[in-house]
């Protein structure tokens, strides 16, 4: 009987990217919200971007702690305390990342052998957490910082290929084979290593990253069941995959507090960005943020300003750019920031996302389509502007205009790693005023509160990630128990 009430000890790795931490720091709280001992590795930079947050959970008795490696970025040629993927912008930079990231391995391995948790729940990204688990005899659960539509689309390209078929055009569309819905791509808006016949880092760890899945104990989803059924149920019974869904995790954020604290410091602060918004009308802000990732060139930021003016909507922009002294500011309009005044807010930097989402007075969001952001928008009921950039953004944006039918594209077509395509102010106006405007922006809105409602109750004691979450942990639990009971024999 000792071992069943025994407290279980998961440690969660996540990758050393904002789009993974954040998620995963929530994540890890929910497990800590159910009475588990939770031990985040990570690196010192990622450390202290989180001590706020483990501090808070430490004083509501949440066992969770920081255990601290540190990241080899000298040794490979990075600049020392570049720790984080969004800081490196170039081929080369990007491979040494990556060689670095590996290099953890060693280190992971001490703490396990240190501590014996009961379960790793790393990235996918950690292809290699898969042997080093098994060779401690514990589960390795993955990380999957997207969606169930996007990682069976990812595997439905592994498998049947059928951008291969298109051999005319690299714009012509394919339909997915086999899939719940029909859903057509182009070459164009894959990722390169589907695209590219050379070998790169990139194909060498996609292909680790399936094998390790094939062998590893399941896989865990920041999503919900009511949000997509019908491709949680193919990732599992048609592809026959071993996974849970306990999302939206962001929902596990109940103050403002504690959303104006996930992730990096904000640039501006919460109480003056729920005041702004407090002096708006319901449904009359749009809000425009690309994540941590995406950056666009100044001639870009001139035509998504002169979209936003053009469309008269009220708006909140998140750009990474500061506030030059004195001098011009080439990628803004002449004059822009008088003629907004008190009609749109300009962040530079850093902003508290879901504070601002969830606000009554947001009706509609512009979002690159990482994973993050849009389900953070899905459990806010906001519809969307959809502008993939990288990663599997334009499988996000599928599920999102096509498939839950709550968003519309501003017509980017082409895949690329860091730069955003270039999209001109008059389509920014008009996917604005479609999501914001008229009888199709009511429909939208009307189907993305459901989802609201749903995301809500999904989490919520009895809904759909509530019992999942207690159901992975009633498996992790006995299958520790089993473990001791071998080790026993």
């Amino acid at each position: 009987m000792d071992s069943e009430w025994r407290q279980l000890h998961l440690f969660f790795f996540p990758y050393l990217a904002p789009g993974h931490m954040i998620p995963a720091i929530d994540m890890a709280k929910l497990f800590a919200s159910q009475g588990l001992k939770i031990s985040i590795i990570t690196t010192p930079l990622h450390a202290s971007l989180v001590s706020k947050t483990i501090e808070k959970s430490k004083t509501l008795g949440f066992k969770l702690d920081v255990l601290i490696i540190e990241f080899p970025s000298v040794q490979v040629g990075l600049p020392k305390g570049c720790e984080s993927y969004n800081m490196v912008t170039s081929p080369d930079l990007r491979k040494k990342f990556m060689k670095a990231a590996a290099m953890l391995e060693n280190p992971l391995g001490k703490l396990l052998q240190e501590h014996r948790p009961d379960c790793l729940v790393a990235s996918a990204f950690f292809p290699w957490t898969t042997d080093l688990a098994g060779k401690f005899g514990i589960p390795r659960l993955i990380f999957h910082a997207t969606s169930f539509f996007s990682a069976s689309t990812y595997e439905c390209l592994r498998l049947y290929e059928p951008h291969k078929n298109i051999p005319s055009s690299d714009s012509e569309p394919f339909i997915i084979p086999n899939f719940p819905d029909e859903i057509k791509l182009t070459r164009k808006q894959l990722p390169d290593f589907f695209t590219q016949n050379v070998e790169t880092g990139f194909t060498n760890l996609y292909k680790q990253t399936v094998e390790a899945e094939l062998t590893s104990y399941g896989a865990v989803f920041n999503s919900f069941y009511e949000l997509e059924p019908a491709y949680a149920d193919y990732y599992r019974k048609v592809l026959g995959r071993k996974a849970w869904h306990i999302g939206p995790v962001s929902l596990c954020n109940k103050e403002s507090e504690d959303k104006v604290q996930r992730g990096k410091e904000a640039s501006i602060h919460g109480h003056e960005c729920l005041e702004w918004l407090n002096s708006k009308e319901p449904n009359s802000v749009v809000y425009v943020c690309f994540g941590s990732m995406a950056n666009f060139n100044d001639s870009q930021l001139m035509e998504i300003a002169m979209g936003l003016e053009a469309s008269q909507q009220q708006f909140i922009w998140v750009v990474k750019k500061e506030k030059s002294d004195g001098g011009k500011e080439e990628w803004l309009p002449e004059g822009f920031e008088k003629r907004v005044e008190g009609k749109g807010l300009i962040i530079r930097g850093w902003a508290p996302q879901v504070l601002i989402l969830d606000h009554k007075a947001v009706g509609g969001f512009v979002t690159h389509c990482g994973w993050n952001s849009t389900l953070e928008g899905v459990a806010a009921g906001v519809p969307m502007v959809t502008w993939p950039v990288a990663a599997e953004q334009f499988f996000n944006e599928k599920l999102v205009t096509q498939v839950l039918r709550i968003g519309v594209g501003v017509g980017v077509q082409q895949w690329v790693r860091f730069f955003g395509d270039s999209i001109r102010s008059e389509a920014i106006e008009k996917a604005l005023l479609r999501i914001m405007v008229g009888e199709e922006a009511e429909e939208m809105r009307s189907r993305a509160r459901e989802l609201g409602k749903m995301a809500n109750r999904a989490v919520e004691e009895g809904g759909s990630s509530y019992s999942d979450l207690n159901a992975l942990i009633d498996d992790l639990r006995s299958h520790a128990m089993a473990g001791e009971t071998t080790d026993n024999n």
